[in-house]
């Protein structure tokens, strides 16, 4: 019997297998690239082309949609720009026009051309007026607080 245990415990037996082996067993297994036991969880490789196209597509398209965004202000801007100038214009030929009263702010008021070519601002609107006048309706205008005048009906532009 003593030759038995002798045998199990030797280490020079040929069929003798360590169950401690360091051959066999990492000294780190959480550095492997690979499950280390039965129950470990999976790890696939990363396919690198597919996740750089994927990082460019969703690259691409968040930029876009920001130069979208900046698109539509830029318009945006422009737009008011445009109105702004439009306002200017309009109130410089107003300010030329012939005016028998004293405008007042926030009221509408009404911009006609004489033939002769001379602008006239008035309080009667185009369908007050009879079949008998000669002056063509240019636009209606409301008087901002900032002395501007605001182009509520007509097609006057710059």
């Amino acid at each position: 019997m003593q030759e038995k245990k002798d045998k199990t415990n030797s280490t020079s037996d040929p069929d003798f297998i360590n169950p401690i082996d360091k051959d066999k067993i990492a000294e780190n297994p959480h550095l492997l690239p690979y499950a280390h036991s039965v129950g470990g969880a999976v790890i696939k490789p990363i396919d690198k082309g597919r996740v750089k196209g994927l990082a460019l597509d969703a690259m691409y398209e968040q930029t876009n949609t920001q130069l979208d965004q900046i698109r539509e202000q830029v318009e945006l801007l422009a737009r008011q720009a445009q109105a702004i100038h439009n306002r200017v214009a309009i109130s410089e030929k107003i300010y030329q026009a012939n005016i028998g009263f004293k405008p007042l702010i926030g009221k509408n008021y009404h911009l006609y051309i004489r033939p002769n070519e001379e602008y006239v601002l008035s309080m009667v609107a185009p369908e007050e007026w009879g079949r008998s006048s000669k002056l063509e309706f240019i636009a209606s205008v409301r008087l901002l607080s900032d002395h501007t005048w605001d182009i509520i009906d007509g097609d006057f532009t710059a």
